[in-house]
């Protein structure tokens, strides 16, 4: 009889636990639509390259969707580690490693890739030839750097040393470029030299390369430079005026100077030159015979009206060298007034003079300009000169400007140029530092260098004694007995040139002293008359001791040695010029010379073969035990002063500009804060 479900009777409802259990396998069979029990299920185990894959997938359908043709696909890591050491092993004439059968799916189920590769990594090992570099896991730069250093061979001493030095110079020569400020904010570089229509004569233009480097060997001049004019030994073969020739004659100048024979041909030529000769040797004659030769030619083609000029510039460091120059320039250009060239007028721009004369010369008109950087940098400001036509520049000694403090200086009056111009620089003593640094303002230049930078006169007898400082100016009552007058005698501080100014009066000796706190009329008239014959000594500072000429002085004497080898040869240069010997007699104290200036000393007496006394003899000298240095190095010497007893490490000059701009930096924040002492 069949159940009636309405009325909940029937064999179903009547049992219970029935029911219930047919309850459950209606909910187990719910659960699990596949007939399999949940613990039987399997667990889906990816490894590291599948989920690369599939994220791979992923990526390519979404970018396929944006619409994006350049996508690569992506290659799993290790297959292009596989790639990469086939190609390596067949780079190496061996066979690529066996390619694995079937798919990446397939093999062992690892979860970890970096397992499966040190399960991996001793069978390839041993399968990889001996001869296949092995491939080098992920390092810092630091750890590959403190490698390189273990695996570098051990650095020498002697290469050590010169790496530093070589640091210290690429430190010291990283300056500004000596250009004009609108040249290097507009990146203006000038490539060819200035063209100034002269030409050797055709007996030179036809020498060859050999004869002239023959010439050039036989007066000792070295040459550095492309198309470098032919050395001109005599000047005739220079082709200048006709009343410029004869006054040399007049003037026993017959032949030209080593420094002339290839100076003045490569001046006239246009090009920029750095000269470096001994002290008198005649460098005025350099840039100044051609300078009148260029104002002559343009006169003649384009007189100059009112307020124009000049048509040249040479800049001084000091008031009395330039003077001197302008007498030794108006000499030649009155001998062109006199033989019917046009005239040119020479003006003086210095300080301590009236201005009005200057301003006179300038309205009329003016050629050339002999300056100091502190009055021309003054007009130049004021706009009562500019420098609009000019395109003739010579720095006498450019070393000495640049020592002086006189760059910034230098560096504005570049900026009144308006175009190109010739440039030129000359100094007996001018070291790798200040040439580095010479050359940036210079376009195609050649370099004319008679003799070392920084050598002294080989015709002045340099004599050296040891005097206690009580005894000098009882010493200095003898020396001046050695030689007839006039003689002169350098301190190194004002104060002792007066006290040597007023113990020689005393004695009754016609003497004028010379210094910068002197007025500057009165030290020109203490010159004037010592060149005149008036006054047998001169007592100065080393104010006289820059490009002076005194063609009559037999006898210097050194009061005491100045700090800086530098100045020591710019004293005694004094004498001994234009082929003529002279004395130079230096009193030493140890109280106030250091060790360093006394090596500096003694190795210039042994590179001018001079007497070496014996308390220079028996000072300890480093540089003898570093001769592989400047061998290897090629610069004997310091490479920042010129000094032939220490090296730049060791350099007293560049302690004391170090010094000295430490305590020219301002205090800011007061108590020895920034910029202050501590």
């Amino acid at each position: 009889m069949p159940a009636d479900p309405e009325s909940g009777q029937g064999p179903a409802a009547a049992d219970p636990a029935q029911q219930q259990q047919q309850q459950q396998q209606q909910q187990q069979q719910q659960q699990h639509a596949d007939g399999r029990p949940a613990a039987d299920k399997p667990i889906k185990r990816y490894r590291r390259t599948e989920l690369e894959e599939e994220e791979a997938k992923k990526k390519l359908l979404l970018l396929e969707e944006e619409g994006d043709e350049q996508y690569e696909e992506y290659v799993p890591r290790k297959k292009r580690r596989e790639a990469d050491e086939a190609v390596l092993m067949r780079l190496q004439g061996l066979a690529g490693p066996a390619a694995p059968e079937g798919d990446d799916d397939t093999g062992s189920e690892i979860d970890d890739e970096d397992e499966e590769q040190q399960q991996q990594q001793p069978a390839s090992k041993a399968a990889r030839p001996a001869s296949v570099p092995q491939q080098r896991g992920k390092e810092s730069l630091l750890v590959q750097t403190a490698r390189a250093k273990k695996e570098a061979p051990p650095e020498s001493a002697t290469d050590k040393v010169l790496a530093e030095e070589a640091d210290m110079m690429r430190h010291i020569t990283q300056k500004q470029a000596l250009r004009a400020a609108k040249e290097l904010a507009t990146d203006t570089v000038y490539t060819r030299s200035m063209s100034t229509g002269w030409k050797p004569p055709a007996e030179a233009r036809g020498w060859s390369a050999r004869k002239a480097q023959a010439l050039r060997e036989q007066f000792h001049i070295s040459v550095a430079g492309d198309n470098v004019p032919p050395p001109l030994p005599s000047f005739a073969l220079m082709k200048l005026p006709p009343p410029i020739a004869s006054l040399l004659q007049q003037k026993g100048i017959k032949r030209p100077t080593p420094i002339q024979i290839q100076g003045i041909p490569a001046a006239l030529a246009g090009r920029d030159i750095i000269g470096i000769s001994f002290t008198g040797s005649g460098k005025t004659l350099v840039y100044s015979l051609p300078l009148i030769c260029i104002a002559v030619q343009d006169e003649m083609m384009m007189p100059l009206e009112g307020g124009e000029g000049p048509l040249g510039l040479i800049v001084c460091p000091s008031r009395e060298l330039a003077n001197q120059t302008v007498e030794v320039i108006t000499q030649y250009t009155d001998a062109l007034k006199a033989g019917g060239f046009p005239e040119l007028r020479v003006m003086l721009c210095i300080g301590g003079i009236d201005m009005r004369a200057q301003m006179d010369m300038l309205k009329r008109g003016v050629h050339i300009v002999v300056a100091t950087p502190g009055r021309l940098k003054d007009l130049l400001t004021k706009r009562r000169m500019n420098l609009d036509i000019c395109r003739y520049l010579a720095l006498d000694e450019a070393d000495r400007m640049v020592d002086l403090g006189f760059e910034e200086e230098m560096r504005e009056i570049l900026s009144f140029f308006k175009s190109q111009r010739q440039t030129l620089m000359f100094s007996a003593t001018m070291p790798a530092k200040i040439k580095t640094f010479a050359e940036s303002a210079l376009v195609d230049p050649i370099e004319v260098n008679v003799g070392r930078a920084g050598a002294a006169n080989l015709d002045v007898i340099q004599e050296v004694e040891y005097v206690k400082e009580e005894d000098k100016l009882a010493y200095l009552l003898d020396c001046l007995q050695k030689t007839a007058p006039p003689v002169l005698v350098f301190a190194e501080n004002k104060r002792d040139v007066d006290a040597i100014h007023e113990a020689l009066l005393l004695q009754g000796v016609d003497v004028v002293a010379v210094h910068g706190d002197r007025d500057q009329l009165e030290r020109l008239e203490a010159i004037r008359d010592f060149k005149g014959g008036k006054a047998d000594v001169l007592v100065a500072s080393d104010v006289a001791s820059k490009g002076l000429d005194f063609p009559g002085v037999q006898h210097v004497i050194n009061y005491d040695m100045p700090e800086e080898i530098e100045n020591y040869v710019h004293r005694i240069g004094r004498t001994g010029r234009s082929g003529k010997t002279g004395i130079a007699t230096t009193f030493i104290n140890s109280r106030q010379c250091s060790e360093s200036i006394l090596l500096d000393l003694k190795h210039l007496l042994k590179e001018a073969k001079q007497r070496v006394p014996q308390f220079l003899t028996a000072l300890h000298d480093p540089l003898e035990e570093m001769e592989a240095l400047a061998a290897l190095s090629g610069i004997k010497g310091c490479a920042y002063c010129g000094g032939l007893g220490h090296r730049i490490a060791d350099c007293p000059k560049l302690r004391s500009e170090s010094k000295a701009q430490e305590r020219s930096k301002k205090d800011y924040f007061g108590s020895g804060g920034f910029g202050g002492e501590m």
